[in-house]
Order: structure tokens, then sequence, then C-alpha cells
């Protein structure tokens, strides 16, 4: 984070701000009625059309599907049946035919689906439908964990229709939502969401009408969304039309409120609004006075922003270190109205514009890409790492799905499990042994993994093998790998001589690592005489000694398996070796050989020995896993462990919670490469650093961090019934070392989601700002039970840009929720 020396607020009446509907209607008891709809916060140009405003009216693929076709439905071997599907008119709703009598829906969203694959690519259709439907099947893959649609269509041509014509819709849909993703506001929404051609003939009077009262804020775009609001083209705006411009902006409006509303608008008392009564409409929908505060302190030309003007706020408040030429830039990127543009100057529409852009978020947008040095040894870096990677659910009877290791990869992971044993028809499977969890073939989950691993990051992949195979099972499993990764296995060490450390990230980009069991040192591959040793193999929970029942269960057998060579040959810098103490790894592991540490014996080695442990990761890579006890799958704080310089700290990444936002708030930073470099007292051999006790050293930077929480944009309901309406408070999280570790929280505001403000101040004090994580989450208050979650936002204290900042929020599974926002002001200063 920037450093500043001195904390600026605008002083003016920031801290006793109305509530800005409520301030202009009178009513606050009324505005209880207003209501953001989860379900209407995704909605396309303000149209009925995705076609009409993407060029995709005439596609034969979007005719297709909105004609819809029948399409056999697979769900095992015995139910397949055939049902109608067909895209609705608003091209983001599609519907089917159900016949389940007391069905209540049978529509699901577009925005819902992650991907469409054609042919038989998932487990179902591999399982349930023979290889000469392959042309004629897809299926439809959702977010979460609903379960995929599996489909037969009646033609090869159909089927390319329907995967194509989606493929399109949700190619079309992301890229607006790449717009939008940081315009969380209706004036934004209205500015640059609505564009659309105003030359319809029926539209031009209401167009004309407009253009004179709203020249100065952002007119074209303006006249645009309100003009697609009026349906029967009468240059006027009806009550219902009004409802339906609310609802295409992502505001659910209780009737009652909508008639207040128009009431307040129609002076002329009509029945209709047109002229300046739809400006003052668009002044009561998108004021915010605490950005009119904010604006008003610096627009010193003319009553806008100069470029001159821009750059005093950028330095004095942002703490950005630019120049003119960059405030210049902001204006022609981000200024909506052409005249002030011409003019170099920026109007309050174009300067909110800007804070809802990477420039005016709370990361900082240099660190969204890699910025970081990738060219140290691996063991410098915190992977990204999953545990139990093939369960969709719990671990005691969840089911197993190759679908798992897609999404955690797709997620960046970059270490992934394989839990392996023996299959009943000579083929290994995966699943978590002596529980009743579903089986995966190892052959499937491999070839899931090389499709997918680097579509996010192009950094290494681990391979974390659990091996509970026969010799024989063993060699089958190192021909799948070598036959379906190819060269993108790694096979032998890199170069031409022995190796003294890790290699880097780079040097490892778009490979495969194995870790597992090697029955001999790695100098061997560098011998043509080498003789491999034979010795029993134990599995990692095994390898940890800890003495929880789940050791009890494995029988002698298991432990007395032998290795087969091919599968030892293959594991090349993440050999698998017992932990038997610090001093003993210091004389006798390699730096290839690294440990395995269930997180309870972990935990007590990051508080009672975090410099040994610290100086153990600095020279080999440690893997720390959940505890057999989480039979529910559910997480350990990481946050002790990459204290302690641990790299793979394994999590479940099919369970969302705190734990998950904190990993994907780490790795957020850094291209979303998966790999985050250590810092430098993490990294060094003679580094005195101890997270517990804190002695002085580079890592002792104490800071005051200072944030006020000033306001949330359209926060979406968390109850589907229509009456429902949150009370929304934010709390703010450091996590990072003890000495760091706190929370505050501010009151609760009732029945506004929409745009709730509280302008409150914490301080919070920071000794080691490297390690540290600021969580921003934002829940529903319930005085008789616990809150309800909203969204959050966590990233490194790092990453965070000093100023007045939007904060975006994700949701429980970590996607981002389009509309949803917190705008806070945030300064870190070095304390006295």
């Amino acid at each position: 984070m920037q450093e500043c020396l001195n904390i600026t607020y605008i002083q003016k009446p920031v801290q006793h701000m109305p509530n800005p509907i409520t301030a202009v209607t009178g009513a606050p008891g009324e505005w209880q009625q207003v209501v953001f709809s989860d379900e209407s916060r995704f909605h396309l140009d303000g149209d009925d059309h995705l076609g009409a405003d993407h060029g995709m009216e005439d596609d034969p693929d979007l005719q297709f599907l909105l004609s819809g076709t029948g399409l056999v439905k697979v769900r095992s071997g015995s139910w397949k049946k055939t049902r109608f599907y067909k895209l609705q008119e608003d091209c983001k709703t599609m519907w089917h035919e159900s016949k389940k009598t007391l069905r209540s829906k049978q529509t699901f969203s577009v925005e819902d689906i992650q991907s469409v694959r054609f042919g038989r690519q998932t487990e179902g259709l591999k399982k349930y439908t023979e290889e000469t439907l392959e042309p004629r099947t897809f299926s439809i893959l959702f977010k979460g964990r609903r379960k995929n649609l599996d489909l037969i269509a009646s033609s090869e041509e159909e089927a390319k229709h329907w995967v194509s014509g989606l493929e399109k819709i949700i190619s079309n849909m992301n890229n607006l939502s790449q717009r939008r993703k940081t315009e969380q506001y209706p004036s934004t929404r209205l500015l640059s969401g609505f564009v659309r051609s105003d030359t319809d003939v029926g539209r031009e009077g209401l167009a004309r009408s407009l253009h004179s009262n709203l020249s100065q804020r952002g007119s074209v775009e303006l006249r645009s969304g309100l003009c697609a609001a009026d349906i029967n083209c009468d240059n006027k705006m009806s009550p219902r039309e009004l409802k339906n411009f609310l609802h295409d902006i992502n505001v659910e409006v209780d009737d009652a409120y909508v008639e207040m509303l128009f009431e307040k608008c129609d002076k002329s008392q009509c029945g209709t609004l047109e002229g300046e009564e739809i400006q003052l409409f668009y002044e009561i929908l998108t004021q915010r006075e605490e950005i009119d505060v904010i604006y008003g302190e610096y627009a010193k030309t003319e009553g806008l922003m100069s470029a001159a003007n821009l750059l005093e706020f950028l330095q004095k408040e942002q703490k950005e270190q630019v120049d003119l030429s960059y405030a210049t830039q902001l204006i022609e990127k981000y200024e909506v109205d052409e005249t002030a543009k011409a003019k170099q100057q920026m109007t309050k529409d174009g300067f909110l514009m800007y804070l809802h852009q990477p420039e005016g978020l709370i990361m900082n947008p240099t660190q969204k890409s890699v910025y970081q040095d990738m060219t140290q040894p691996l063991n410098h870096y915190f992977i990204s790492s999953s545990h139990n990677t093939y369960l969709l659910e719990d671990q005691l009877k969840g089911p197993s799905s190759t679908e798992a290791y897609i999404r955690a990869l797709m997620k960046s992971c970059r270490c992934v499990e394989l839990d392996v044993w023996d299959g009943s028809d000579g083929e290994p499977v995966i699943y978590h042994g002596y529980t009743l969890t579903s089986k995966i073939l190892f052959k499937d989950a491999i070839k899931a993994i090389k499709e997918y691993a680097f579509k996010t990051s192009e950094y290494p992949v681990i391979l974390s093998l659990e091996n509970h195979c026969s010799v024989e099972q063993q060699k089958l499993m190192a021909h799948h790998m070598t036959s379906i990764l190819g060269d993108a296995l790694l096979t032998k060490p890199l170069g031409e001589h022995m190796p003294t450390q890790l290699p880097s990230p780079q040097e490892l980009k778009g490979r495969f690592l194995i870790k597992g069991k090697r029955q001999n040192k790695l100098e061997a591959s560098f011998s043509d005489h080498a003789a491999a040793e034979e010795e029993e193999i134990v599995t990692e929970e095994e390898d940890c000694r800890d003495d929880e029942e789940e050791s009890e269960k494995k029988s002698e057998k298991s432990k007395k398996l032998k290795l087969a060579k091919e599968l030892s040959d293959i594991v090349i810098y993440c050999k698998s070796v017992g932990f038997q103490g610090f001093e003993h790894a210091k004389t006798n592991q390699a730096f290839y050989e690294m440990s395995s540490f269930k997180e309870g014996e972990a935990l007590k080695l990051a508080e009672k020995s975090a410099n040994d442990y610290i100086h153990h990761n600095v020279d080999k890579l440690s893997r720390i896993y959940p505890s057999a006890f989480r039979t529910d799958s559910s997480n350990y704080d990481p946050v002790p462990m990459w204290n302690a310089g641990c790299q793979i700290v394994a999590l479940n990444f099919q369970t969302p919670g705190t734990e998950m936002d904190l990993n994907q708030g780490l790795f957020e930073q850094n291209g979303l490469s998966g790999y985050v470099l250590k810092p430098s007292y993490l990294r060094d051999g003679a580094s005195e650093f101890d997270p517990i006790t804190l002695t002085r050293g580079p890592w002792l930077k104490h800071k005051e961090f200072h944030v006020m929480v000033i306001s949330a944009q359209q926060l979406p309901k968390v109850s589907q019934k229509t009456t429902s309406i949150v009370d929304p408070l934010v709390r703010v999280e450091i996590h990072g070392v003890p000495a760091d570790k706190a929370e505050k929280e501010t009151r609760h505001i009732n029945n506004n989601g929409f745009n709730p403000m509280w302008n409150e101040n914490f301080q919070f004090d920071l000794y080691v700002p490297e390690l540290a994580l600021v969580r921003f989450v934002v829940e529903d208050y319930d005085a008789v039970s616990n809150n309800d979650f909203i969204g959050q936002c966590t990233l490194p204290f790092t990453s965070l840009q000093s100023g007045y900042r939007h904060v975006p929020l994700f949701n429980k599974n970590g996607d981002l929720l389009s509309s949803a926002g917190l705008f806070v002001h945030a300064v870190a200063v070095d304390a006295e």
C-alpha cells in the first residue's frame, strides 16, 4: 500500500450526510420498500434483446436457440428423457419443459452457466452414453454446486448450434460484465451500460426533449437508456415504464415506492413524466451526496474538474505520484460528456465513472498482472493448493468428480491432490478411502487436469499423489500420466548436471511435477547404473507421525506396498519423505525432498518453533493438509502456516468460507498465477523473524491503517422473499501475525440495501504489513440469530490503494457480485 504523510478527509458534512433518496423524498419510512433483487442483478443494456445491441439479431445460432428444440436429458443409464428447451426472448433466460407438476421454476439464467462443452466430456455422458453419440452430445456446466446438464441433440448440426449459440451469448455477457463489474451505481450504469442508438423515429421526440435538459449530464447515453424504457414510443414515461426502467438497472422496486417516486417527479400531474420531470427522476435516482462533496471540493473550473484539478485530487487524496498527462489520460478515457472532454475537463459523472474503474478501485491495478520476480526457486513462493481436490462436497459420502479438478485449476490452484486406489477392473480409481464417496477413473482425472491446467495460469502444476495402489496399477498410473501429459510432464531434472536447488516457476512454465515416493536419490537420474532401493511405502498421513484414529484404520497390507519403478522415476523435485524433526531435516533432507504436515502438527510448529520452521521452509517445500476429523470438508486457518513460510497450504476448495476467502485474497495478486513470492525474511536462511515474538528486524514496519467505511451500493437480497430487505453492516478484518489480527464493525442500517451510508472511521495498528490481509465483510444484521453473509472482498494490505476507493464484493463461492460494492477511504501512515 502506498505510504502517505498525513490523513486528509474532506471537511464537509460527510459525517452527517442524509440518505440521498430520503433527502429528496423526505420519507425515510417509505425507503424500506426499495429492494435490490439478486435475480434482477444482471440485465443487458436495458433492452429486451441481447442480439440487438451486439450484432447478433441475424445470427443463425441465436435464432435457432430462440426457436428451441427437443433434447434428450441424461441422468443415468435408465433415465434418459426428451425435454423441450428454448432461449427466451430476453436472450438471457433458458426455458425448459418439465413433467413435474409441482415444479415452480422451469427456467435458469444464462448468467448461471459456467461453460458449455461439446461432446462426451462429463462423467455422466461418458458413463451413460455410447461413443457413437459423441457428435450429438453436449453439457451445460453451472456455477456453484448445481449439477451439470447432460444433453443429446437429434443431430450433430443441432448440437453445434446449441453449443455455438450459448457460447456466443455467454461471451457477450462476459464482455458486458467486464464493462459493468466495476460500475456499481445507476448513474454509471446509465452512462455506460445502456448505450443504444437513439435514431429510431418513434423515439426522436423524447430524445429531443431530453437534449437541452441533460446536456451536461452525459446526455447521449442517458437519453439512450431512457428512450429504451419508452416502450410505446410516446415520448413520455408511464409508471409501468418507470418501474421497468428501475428493474433494468437492477433495482427491485415495490409498487408503493414507484407510486411515491412517480408522484414526486410528476410536477405537471398529468400521469406521465417528460422533459424536466425525467431529469428530476434521474437526479433522485443517481444522487450520491458523498460523491457530490468530494467532487465539489475539487471542481474549481467553471464548476467542473480541469486536468489540474483532477491531478490535485489524485496527489492529495489518492496519494498517487502522477503527473498532469496522467490526469489528462483519465479524462480522455472516462469522461462521458464530449464537450467537457474537448476542454480537458471532467464532469461529476465522468468522475464517478473513473472511481468505478480499475484505477479507482481498492486493489492496485498494477498487481493484477504478474509483477513479481518469477525466477527464484520454487520453495520461495506461496503456492495455491487444494486438498482432496476430487471431492465436490464432504469427505464421507460426497461425490468425487473430474469437475472438481477443473474448478480448482480454473481458480489458479497449482497443487492438486489425487488419492489413488486399486480399481476393481484393473484401472486405478480416485476416491476418499474407507468412506462412501464415489469413485472416478484416475486416467479421466489426468485428462481433465491436462486440458484445464494452464487456462488461468501458465505456471507449473504439482500433482500430489496419495498412492494406495498395487505395483501393477501403479505402473498403469505412470503410463497414464506419461502418455496423457506427454512432454509437459517433467520426467528428469532440468539441465545436464545435478541441480543444487529447485527450479523457478519461470523455468517450469507449462510443466507438471509429480509429488510422491521415490525409490532412490535424485542423483541417480544422472547415473546409468543406479540400483533402485526397495522400501515400504506409506501414505502422507502415515508420514506425518500423528496419533489420530485414521492411522489405525490402515491395514498392514497398505503399509507394505512396494513402489513401481515406473512411478518412482517420474518423481523429480517433490519426493515425499517423513518429517523427523528440524535437526534431522537440516542434515539429512535434500532440497528436492519435502514433508507433509497435518494441520495440528503444523500449527504447533508454527507457534512453538516458528523460526526453525521458517529456516526449514527456506530450503525445502512443506505441504499442510486438514485434519481427518474435518469430515465436513471444513478448513483450517491458513494464515499461521503462511507466517511460518509454508508454501503448499492445502485447503478444501469445495468449501466456501473465511479460509477460502483468505486464500483467494492472497492469490488474487500477481496475475492469478497461483504463485506469490514470499517476503525476503521468509527466504533468508539467517532470518531471525518470528511471527509470535516479533523481534526487531526489516519485517517490523509499524503502520497506522485508517479506514472510513462510507457507503455501499446495490447489495443483493439474502432472502428471496419479495418483502425481504437487508439491514447491512460492514466488518473490517485484519489477518496476519497475531499482533496484527483485529476486526471492527459498523452499526447496521435498517432496511436499505440500495445505498446505505455509515461514514464510520476505524484505526488499526499493523506491525508486519507484508503478511497482512484485509477483509471487508458485508452482512445482513439479525437480532435473534447469526447474521447472514452478503459479500466480501479480501486482498493483501500491500495491494491496497490509498484514498477514496470502491471495493468490489464477492459472493460465498468467490464469484463477483457485478453491481454491489462498498465505498471507503483508506490510508496508511508510519506510526510515531
